[in-house]
């Protein structure tokens, strides 16, 4: 660089430093602008020697990002000296995390600390989709340290987002689809609208140029019309709403590229068939006292002019949404019989939706209850807390809590209590406690008895039915949403397993002593890879549910008394030594080798599609086809959402089961002699099993004489077995037998 140009450049980073001092959100103190300023002085030293991939001083990029944080998203000094220091440590030898403590204090080390912990995670660029999604879960932990730190992410990534055109097309595509996977998903939760919308809109930039260039070129094509029609819907609304005396703006806001693209895939229409492209936004000042009663006021007026849609009214002033969103939400049939959103909103509602969490924030200083947007982060700390289990699934479900519309009901007591939209019942209890969750037996929507599965709507009032006897079963997997419920469940599940397998390991002893068989480190090693068992702990579950029993030893013990055996025995010992790491796991795995379909889980002839060719483990879902049958596809199937919409009534649920866990009805017929107390007696037996689980109860009496039915859902024949042979033993029993 030529000494004019090394002046200019110097020139431009006093500017931009001097601009992002001006821009602040919040009015800045002297103390402020010296940590600033100090901030400002260290990155500068640290970056001196680095430029990004466009040829521009690296400076530039941490100021720009403390712009985002100061401006667009409206954050404190802290924050925006974070901000400018997000990539010191990382980048340069210079400074390590006590140096940024030593100078700047304890508060700006932490989030520098995270976010240079967030950026080591994304180093490698050929990871699987499994340590993608364990990254993101180590990002989401720093939840636990301090918000602000995803909040710099975000606005890091913006940024980057921003400034791509430089990077490899791999690269470009890599960082887009990591953005609308994870990062607009969080920018909408924590309430940063503007944010999330510009991600989305650049993220599809460059995952699908051509069409993003097409909707761009068609919205300033169209540009002129929409201005003339919110021109048109304002001269008409704005006598009344003058002669009110209220003081307020009438503007446009034009939808998303991205939104409106994905309206376009939605409903299978073009660019001009997509009718809500753009909404129009009355924003009025008002006390803080008299912003509701504006509002409907406001409501009155819009609808006196045009015909409301009823069913589309959305009310987030008297509940605002857990991001802390509030406004009210109408569609109207506009001028040219047109359907138009229209969004009422005071200044300050109106802030808090452009700023998110730091508007939220200013507002909420004199106020010392709990918020929504504190008890989500509350919540999901909590559903953080489970750090094992597979990350993808971890990833997916907090990506569906992040972008899930609400619901709000009601407990007993009338508190209001917000959840997203599909939960369920058991989602309720879980809502309300862990502990209330786990002891769940029952629940009464609106007086009625309903079953854990059901979902719940919009004003219904929740009743849980508690006992010290209930617990988590598996099936509960199937009824929860929310990421908070189902990690509590999971790790649930997970302790009970691991007592039955301490339980089965003790079983397992005795059985292997009969064989003169001692259960040491290699008779294990042994049992594990002879029944193709991944852990121990697999091994001793299995023996604890009955899967593996006596027969199946006996194959076992006289495997090892084989010659030609002995050979194999010593491979699969060398084997089993290598991975021993693996077999003494402790964890319980599932082997997805069977698919079931429907609610009862039937075993049915079905073919995989070749659009998305499934394997074991994935998400799927069944299609019932004209000519082949049961075509078995992904969740994610390129052509899920056409089938889906166009033929619902031929989709069937399917999923992956592990065969060995997997549960079975069958009918048990008893007959004998009826003595007062004997039903009793049988259900105690069944119930003592365990297990088992009691689906149907059928006794008739007939001059003495009794005959019963019961269905029960087992594992296996073994226990059906065991529990035939203790009724038989039943005082006043003749015959059990199998239907």
């Amino acid at each position: 660089m030529t000494d004019v140009e090394t002046e200019q450049e110097n020139g431009a980073i006093a500017k931009a430093y001097k601009e992002l001092l001006k821009v602040s959100y919040r009015t800045l103190s002297d103390d402020d602008k010296k940590l600033i300023r100090h901030a400002f002085d260290v990155s500068l030293s640290a970056h001196k020697n680095q430029r990004r991939k466009s040829g521009e001083a690296y400076i530039f990029h941490p100021l720009a990002v403390a712009r985002i944080v100061a401006k667009e998203i409206g954050l404190d000094a802290t924050s925006i000296a974070a901000a400018l220091l997000h990539d010191v440590v990382e980048d340069c030898d210079e400074y390590d995390i006590k140096d940024i403590e030593r100078l700047f204090g304890d508060t700006v080390a932490k989030i520098v600390d995270g976010l240079t912990k967030i950026s080591s995670l994304s180093k490698d660029q050929d990871m699987d989709v499994s340590m993608q999604a364990e990254n993101f879960r180590k990002m989401l932990l720093t939840l636990n340290d301090d918000v602000r730190v995803i909040i710099i992410k975000i606005a890091d990534r913006l940024h980057n987002m921003q400034t791509m055109d430089a990077m490899r097309p791999d690269k470009q595509i890599k960082i887009a689809s990591e953005t609308i996977y994870i990062y607009a998903p969080l920018a909408h939760r924590i309430g940063l609208y503007n944010i999330k919308t510009e991600l989305e809109d650049l993220g599809m930039k460059y995952l699908e140029p051509d069409v993003y260039n097409d909707i761009l070129n068609k919205i300033k094509e169209s540009k002129e019309e929409q201005d003339l029609y919110i021109k048109e819907f304002s001269d008409v609304i704005k006598i009344s709403l003058d002669k009110e005396h209220l003081n307020y703006t009438i503007k446009g806001r034009p939808k998303s590229i991205y939104s409106i693209r994905r309206k376009m895939l939605k409903q299978g229409v073009s660019f001009d068939e997509v009718y809500d492209k753009f909404a129009i936004r009355i924003i009025y000042k008002s006390d803080l006292e008299n912003e509701k009663f504006l509002a409907w006021k406001i409501y009155s007026i819009v609808t006196d002019h045009f015909r409301p849609n009823p069913i589309r009214l959305r009310d987030w002033i008297s509940s605002p949404k857990s991001t802390g969103y509030e406004a009210l939400h109408i569609t109207v049939m506009g001028p040219k019989g047109r359907w138009v959103e229209v969004q009422i909103r005071s200044d300050r509602m109106n802030e808090i939706a452009e700023k998110g969490y730091a508007a939220h924030y200013k507002y909420k200083e004199d106020s010392e209850k709990e918020d929504n947007l504190e008890s989500w982060i509350n919540k999901l700390q909590e559903a953080l807390e489970n750090p094992e289990g597979n990350a993808v699934d971890f990833v997916e479900q907090f990506k569906l809590n992040l972008y899930s519309q609400e619901i709000f009901v009601f407990t007993p007591k009338g508190e209001l209590k917000s959840l997203p939209k599909g939960a369920t019942a058991l989602d309720f209890a879980f809502n309300i406690h862990s502990e209330v969750g786990m002891k769940t037996r029952g629940a009464k929507v609106n007086g009625k008895l309903v079953p854990l599965s059901h979902v719940l709507q919009s004003g219904d009032q929740l009743d849980i039915i508690t006992s010290e006897s209930a617990k988590p079963n598996p099936n509960w997997l199937d009824y929860a949403t929310t990421a908070r419920a189902r990690s509590k469940i999971k790790s649930a599940l997970k302790e009970d397993r691991k007592g039955i397998a301490e339980d089965g390991k003790e079983v397992l002893r005795r059985k292997l002593k009969q064989l003169k068989i001692t259960l040491n480190e290699a008779s294990t090693n042994e049992l594990v890879s002879f029944f193709k068992l991944k852990t121990s702990l697999d091994l001793f579950y299995r023996v604890g549910i009955g899967t593996i029993d006596n027969v199946m030893l006996k194959n076992y013990a006289s495997s090892r008394s084989n010659a030609l055996m002995s050979f194999f025995k010593n491979k699969i010992t060398r084997k089993a030594n290598i991975k021993k790491e693996d077999i003494e796991k402790d964890e319980i795995t599932s082997n997805y080798d069977s698919l079931v379909f429907g609610k009862e889980e039937e075993k049915l002839e079905y073919k995989f599609a070749n659009c998305c060719n499934p394997i074991p483990g994935d998400d799927v879902f069944a299609f019932l086809t004209v000519a082949e049958g049961l075509k078995v596809h992904k969740k994610n199937c390129p052509n899920a959402i056409s089938l889906q919409s166009n033929y619902a009534y031929r989709i069937m649920i399917a999923k992956w089961i592990d065969s060995s866990q997997q549960e079975f009805l069958v009918q048990i017929r008893l007959t004998g002699i009826d003595h007062i107390g004997l039903v009793n007696e049988i259900t105690k037996e069944i119930s003592s099993n365990m297990h088992v689980n009691m689906k149907s109860l059928n006794f008739e009496s007939d001059d003495g004489l009794f005959i019963g039915k019961v269905s029960l859902v087992v594992k296996n024949n073994t226990l059906v077995k065991k529990l035939i042979e203790k009724l038989k033993k039943i005082n006043g029993i003749d015959k059990v037998s199998r239907i």
